[in-house]
């Protein structure tokens, strides 16, 4: 159980009963408990800024290649994933998930492959030890060509 102290202190006391199978006595422990937070910054918000399709020769054309350039707010993010879905963002077609350095300012660019032509929903995750923060964004892919 606990309850407020009677001295001063403003941390709660703290009594505790436990029972001795042995002798059926109980033993009484009375005391105080403290405890510490630490309060982080964290990642709070993702923005993508830029998406540009990446022009390839006619042999290396099976694969769409977009680059995503981010930005984010707040502490520096050590992981990024993609989750690649129908444009309904409902039914995720891939996931790919990579770790980061980010040694100054949040702003990267992130390239990812559209094996067919088609309407997309991305969904770009930046992640530390402690948060992470998500930005979402349509793509129409095409042969060559992204909008």
């Amino acid at each position: 159980t606990t309850g407020p102290s009677s001295d001063s202190d403003s941390s709660p006391a703290v009594e505790s009963v436990e029972d001795n199978p042995d002798g059926g006595c109980h033993i009484y422990r009375n005391g105080y408990y403290g405890s510490s937070i630490d309060v982080v910054e964290g990642i709070l918000e993702v923005n993508i800024i830029q998406m540009t399709s990446i022009q390839m020769t006619e042999s290396q054309a099976e694969n769409s290649l977009v680059d995503f350039v981010v930005t984010c707010q707040g502490s520096l993010p050590t992981d990024v994933c993609t989750v690649v879905s129908d444009p309904t963002c409902q039914v995720s077609k891939s996931m790919v998930c990579d770790p980061i350095v980010v040694t100054d300012e949040c702003l990267l660019t992130i390239r990812r492959a559209f094996e067919e032509p088609g309407t997309y929903c991305i969904n770009i995750t930046l992640a530390d030890d402690t948060s992470q923060a998500l930005a979402s964004a349509l793509i129409s892919v095409n042969r060559g060509e992204s909008t």
